[in-house]
């Protein structure tokens, strides 16, 4: 099930992303469900649009919202943006910064993690890097949201399992997402979230 929230002002267009896209679609080792290509495809249209994208993406554990999230990423990475992954547990971060990197690797996209077992200076290096741009995708946990973490293009948010982030954490992520895409994925969201 997909719910789309309303539309802000506007933000930068992603265009379809080429042979490279393509190859990255490749790489994807299953068969897209139904449900599945259509929510890529109308996150691909909202990222195309040139309006900031808020869009919510609902399914079950294993039912393919972090690849939907990948393609954002990825198209978003290819126009030459960063992209935020926000996610609620350390233990989530270390989970999605294994696949992202899997599958981004071999396409030269720089992927780091902040959380708070990453080292001060390996998280000093990471946020030095996403202001300069040295970054293409982060995952983070909350504690990067009290961080003074800059970034130098970003141009998309995703929030995995948004239901489990408190009023201030979502304040703070709407504060780095203005103006930008945003897009929320969650298994069990709450009613604020559908509505």
């Amino acid at each position: 099930r997909m719910h789309a929230r309303r539309k802000l002002a506007t933000a930068h267009a992603y265009p379809e992303g080429g042979e490279a896209f393509a190859r990255f679609e490749e790489a994807f080792p299953y068969v897209e469900t139904t449900d599945q290509t259509e929510a890529i495809r109308v996150v691909l249209d909202d990222l195309q649009s040139g309006e900031p994208m808020d869009r919510l993406i609902v399914g079950d554990v294993g039912y393919g919202k972090t690849e939907v999230a990948m393609r954002a990423a990825f198209r978003v990475v290819l126009g030459g943006h960063q992209v935020l992954l926000l996610v609620p547990t350390t233990v989530l971060a270390y989970q999605h910064f294994g696949t992202l990197r899997r599958r981004m690797d071999e396409f030269g996209v720089n992927v780091a993690m902040l959380s708070r077992f990453v080292d001060g200076v390996a998280s000093r290096e990471v946020i030095a890097k996403l202001a300069s741009g040295g970054v293409d995708v982060v995952v983070a946990t909350t504690s990067a949201l009290g961080r003074n973490v800059r970034f130098r293009k970003l141009g998309l948010v995703i929030v995995d399992e948004e239901h489990r982030f408190g009023t201030k954490q979502k304040e703070e992520v709407r504060r780095i997402a203005a103006g930008v895409h945003a897009l929320a994925l969650s298994a069990t969201p709450i009613p604020r979230s559908l509505h």
